[in-house]
């Protein structure tokens, strides 16, 4: 990318960041889904403005002059991002989620779980009792959906559990940054296999991608932990375990929230005459569902297969 030595205000250097972002056909989807978007993160980002929420730095910066030692260093940064092909949020070392920042690294995949949409909007309340007192968050990562969850309900106990001790890191990074130690416990577990208690709500964005599909990503996913994303040969791999196992972990009442993505398909033929609820979130209603304990012993009464593998 050739520097441009016109951009000597703000607005003008993200414009010129979107267009190098666009001829470089880099890939976005982790906090945004535009060039524009990611030009603007980095710019004020590098620049120095605080941003109080995602993409939004103080009013009426546009016109404000930026010095040659300062664009060179926003230049630097986007050659990084291009060369690198990683995402932005390991670049600045945060992301949002809901209006609220996490810190990341490339020790956990970037938040941007749509469960997060469904617990600080409200959705899930219906579905709860009044007396839900402990939450799971499985697969936690950077424990992003578990401080969520901690502060959309404010009686109730958390554990953020993973497989992951590197993840797990992060995630008490999260935790502290919040201050929330007191009320989520961050255990490392392969499954449920750690994991203390039993549970009024899990939920769970667990690793999905099917293997033809990870075959597929863009780089900037592919720099993420493959852990985080690689689901076996339908994605269920992961699933099979979490539905196999749930019902010990979950109350009478117990309710399983569950992002499988883009898999919806791969899962409704893998577990056949399990009735869940498909929840409505801002990309569609065909990415988390929703199921309880009654209705997955229920459907293993009646036949369902939950073995390790799928069925040829």
């Amino acid at each position: 990318m050739k520097p441009a030595q016109d951009a000597t205000t703000v607005l003008e250097l993200i414009e010129q960041a979107e267009q190098a972002l666009i001829e470089a056909e880099v890939s976005f989807g982790h906090g945004t889904t535009n060039a524009f978007d990611e030009a603007a993160w980095l710019v004020l980002w590098r620049l120095g403005y605080a941003l109080d929420r995602p993409l939004e730095g103080p009013e009426g910066i546009g016109a404000d002059p930026v010095d040659a030692a300062a664009r060179e260093a926003v230049l630097a940064l986007l050659r990084e991002r291009i060369e690198r092909r990683v995402p932005a949020a390991y670049l600045t070392r945060e992301a949002w989620l809901q209006g609220v920042p996490f810190y990341v690294d490339e020790r956990s995949i970037v938040p941007r779980s749509l469960i997060a949409e469904l617990i600080s909007g409200g959705a899930l309340e219906p579905w709860l009792r009044e007396d839900t007192r402990s939450v799971l968050d499985l697969c936690t990562g950077n424990g992003s959906l578990a401080v969520l969850a901690a502060l959309a309900y404010p009686e109730v106990q958390v554990v953020a559990a993973d497989i992951s001790s590197e993840a797990l890191e992060v995630a008490r990074i999260n935790v502290a940054r919040h201050q929330l130690q007191a009320r989520i416990q961050v255990v490392a577990s392969d499954g449920f296999s750690a994991v203390p208690g039993i549970f009024d709500l899990i939920v769970c964005n667990p690793p999905y991608v099917n293997e033809q599909s990870m075959a597929q990503l863009p780089a900037e996913y592919r720099a993420e932990p493959t852990l985080a994303l690689a689901g076996g040969p339908d994605g269920m791999r992961f699933v099979r375990q979490l539905l196999r196992e749930a019902p010990l972990h979950l109350a009478e009442y117990g309710v399983l929230v569950l992002e499988v993505g883009h898999e919806r398909a791969n899962f409704e033929a893998a577990f056949p005459g399990l009735e869940v609820v498909w929840l409505e979130t801002s990309a569609g209603d065909d990415q988390v569902l929703l199921t309880t304990r009654e209705a997955i012993e229920h459907a293993v009464l009646n036949g369902l297969n939950l073995s390790t593998a799928p069925t040829p």
